[in-house]
């Protein structure tokens, strides 16, 4: 079968047998399985044979969707969580103890970064680092870092880390390197290829793309060696090597936290997954005529997309990516507010979510990025006028309309 991922996710269903020929993976809805002998039951639940015990570990439906992602990115496996945030703290919960250190980017989205706070609180030291510079991670590492946590593209400023330098110096260290590649989506990288252990993704957003359904995941690439890595519990070391971490991270993650995906938003996600790069194609075209649009327009101050010439890590970008992405964010001048740019259009929906099929904004630091205080915003770039966008499918025509009519307005004030 041709490796090309439209085609795997289409058919991926139907590569492990779908009951009654169906070709898409029914909805199960059941919360406890049965088996013949107790035999059998011990044999799942102690994982010396494949099945399902209890739908808080997953279900058919869910393991389906789980396949995809794993197909996605080339993974040996993955767990599905009911959000993004709940995939990244279960997986830092279930492979960290008291006195581990973790190194993360600086510039992270706000949920994630307010997780970062709490983990420090619970006894594991976080250093925030410039990402975009492989020699700031290098000179915060010790010997008792166990995670290296950086995003692909950062939101909603959209730096870009140094994936493949990170990742030449976290393998060799032994020390676990997650890559949170949402803003990315496999359609436009696999962070396998800079060595990255674990790739976690907010299925909400782009996966989804439909704006109806909430999911997270984790996927093993295969790379990290868990024989060596010190916080595996020797129950969870039986089978290949290769299983023992994300088979933790099912059990003290998702098993202990209860963060499961329910199987009807497993359903919905599974299904938008199979117009995933038709539909990153649409809005990564529309983001880069919207970026250069706005980079010409004299109300703007800064744009920033990594699509542009003038972004710092373009070329790093154009390297790694297939695409540019669909995230960008811009500064207006002194004197316009990013309430008065929002109120005056009209197509795009002022809202928080991001990576749907609709074109969404937001003004990011009076809302998502309000609670961490001007002085945290100030060290992460974060101006009071920036605007974030989520662009989405929209006809390219009407999306620029809207913003050319609502700068029209703004310019007769």
């Amino acid at each position: 079968m041709t490796k090309d991922i439209t085609t795997r996710i289409l058919h991926a269903d139907r590569l492990g047998g779908v009951e009654h020929g169906a070709v898409l993976k029914p909805l199960h809805i059941a919360t406890a399985y049965g088996y013949n002998t107790a035999e059998e039951l011990t044999a799942v639940f102690q994982g010396d044979k494949s099945g399902h015990v209890y739908g808080r570990q997953g279900n058919p439906t869910t393991q389906a969707l789980e396949a995809k992602i794993s197909l996605m990115e080339d993974a040996v496996g993955t767990v599905s969580f009911a959000t993004g945030m709940a995939a990244v703290c279960s997986t830092m919960l279930a492979l960290l103890k008291k006195g581990d250190h973790v190194v993360a980017s600086r510039f992270l989205f706000g949920n994630t970064a307010s997780w970062m706070n709490t983990l420090s609180q619970l006894g594991c030291e976080v250093t925030l680092v410039d990402a975009t510079q492989a020699a700031a991670v290098e000179a915060a590492l010790r010997t008792e870092t166990r995670i290296v946590f950086v995003e692909t593209i950062a939101n909603p400023r959209t730096q870009i880390a140094d994936l493949e330098g990170i990742g030449k110096l976290c393998r060799p260290r032994g020390i676990v390197y997650i890559v949170d590649s949402t803003m990315t989506t496999p359609a436009l990288f696999q962070p396998k290829a800079v060595q990255a252990s674990l790739v976690i993704h907010s299925l909400s957003k782009s996966i989804c793309g439909h704006g109806n359904a909430l999911g997270g995941s984790v996927s093993d690439t295969g790379l990290f060696d868990w024989g060596a890595y010190p916080n595996l519990l020797p129950a969870y070391r039986k089978g290949a090597p290769t299983a023992w971490g994300l088979l933790q991270i099912k059990k003290k993650g998702l098993r202990d936290m209860g963060a499961t995906l329910s199987s009807e938003h497993g359903h919905r996600i599974a299904a938008g997954a199979e117009t995933l790069t038709l539909r990153m194609e649409r809005a990564c075209s529309n983001a880069m005529a919207l970026a250069q649009w706005l980079e010409a327009q004299p109300l703007v101050s800064k744009v920033h997309y990594p699509g542009l010439a003038s972004h710092a890590q373009h070329e790093r970008a154009g390297k790694l990516f297939k695409s540019f992405g669909a995230l960008l964010s811009f500064e207006t001048v002194d004197g316009v507010s990013p309430f008065e740019v929002l109120n005056a259009l009209e197509l795009v929906i002022k809202s928080s979510h991001l990576g749907d099929n609709r074109t969404l904004a937001i003004p990011v630091a009076h809302t998502i990025f309000w609670e961490m205080g001007a002085e945290q915003r100030q060290t992460m770039e974060i101006a009071d006028s920036l605007i974030r966008l989520s662009v989405g499918i929209e006809a390219q025509a009407d999306l620029l309309a809207d913003f050319a009519n609502a700068f029209a307005k703004l310019g007769k004030k």
